[in-house]
């Protein structure tokens, strides 16, 4: 067994990060622990023994006769306070969405929705949440590329699209002469949910404002959606990518409609490689509307 004594301080910090994406927010003591035996040492120690006494008297022949019976009950301390709880304060469903509509409509520029975005506390989402993914690039080509909610990856670099998924998506890219640097890249919703689980509605409704403001300030002409969940929350329904994919779409955006075409994340090319002669279609067809 490799002893963390033998172990570079790179390779400590890669072993805790993997730790944390697994979800590992504790380590076990140095020596083994009998939880089981100290629940019950604890259990009795708390509990509140009752003990009858018998008081007896000599009598003058030598006899002891049995007198009466009193109930003592030992003293116990007092419980100790209970700690402050760490629990964030639950801030109401409606309230919260409308605190993000709010922040996100003041913000003039995509520099002021990033700060607002970094200053929002009503989604707990952040809470477990390495990074706030943000749109990044030049959009220089008027493009933009949405994918659903991070990944291990994007949450532990800060980027969206990073990774093996990435690494597909500047093949994908590159195939229709395009790259990643004069592009628009960002993710729907802005934290990774723990565990990787889908986002709730309510989740889902809270970052909304905040992703439909990016689209509004970016002003892209042609929006590439990656992803089965990005479908959905853009198109509505429920539909999966399989039915939703191929096909050009106005999604809203503030005031403005853009064209958006969905197809497939580059994680779900990498779980399924068939699906990537359909992906390449889709490629073909966002290519060919961009030089119309």
């Amino acid at each position: 067994m490799i002893s963390v004594r033998d172990m570079s301080a790179a390779e400590l910090s890669a072993l805790l990060a993997f730790h944390a994406d697994a979800g590992v927010d504790w380590l076990v003591e140095d020596q083994p622990v009998d939880r089981i035996a100290q629940f019950a040492s604890e259990r009795a120690a708390k509990a509140i023994p009752a003990a009858s006494q018998a008081t007896t008297s000599q009598t003058a022949g030598g006899s002891l006769q049995a007198g009466p019976q009193t109930t003592t009950r030992e003293r116990t301390a007092p419980p100790a306070p209970r700690p402050a709880s760490s629990t964030p304060v639950v801030i109401p469903d409606e309230t919260a969405i409308a605190d993000a509509r709010l922040a996100a409509a003041g913000a003039n520029s995509l520099a002021e929705l990033k700060n607002a975005l970094a200053n929002f506390a009503s989604c707990n989402l952040k809470t477990s949440a390495r990074s706030t993914i943000f749109t990044e690039g030049s959009g220089e080509s008027g493009i933009m590329i949405i994918g659903p909610n991070p990944s291990a990856d994007d949450d532990r670099e800060g980027l969206a699209f990073s990774g093996r998924a990435g690494g597909l998506l500047d093949r994908m890219l590159s195939a229709i002469d395009l790259s990643r640097e004069t592009l628009f890249l960002t993710t729907a919703m802005p934290w990774r949910a723990p565990g990787d689980r889908m986002p709730t509605k309510t989740e889902a409704e809270i970052c909304r404002p905040f992703i439909e403001r990016q689209i509004a300030l970016a002003q892209p002409r042609a929006v590439l959606l990656l992803g089965n969940f990005t479908a959905r929350f853009f198109f509505g329904g429920q539909g999966t990518i399989h039915s939703m994919r191929g096909d050009w779409r106005k999604i809203a955006a503030g005031d403005q409609s853009v064209p958006a075409l969905a197809t497939f994340h580059p994680q779900e090319l990498l779980l399924a490689p068939a699906t990537k002669a359909i992906a390449w279609r889709d490629m073909l067809t966002f290519k060919a509307a961009l030089h119309v």
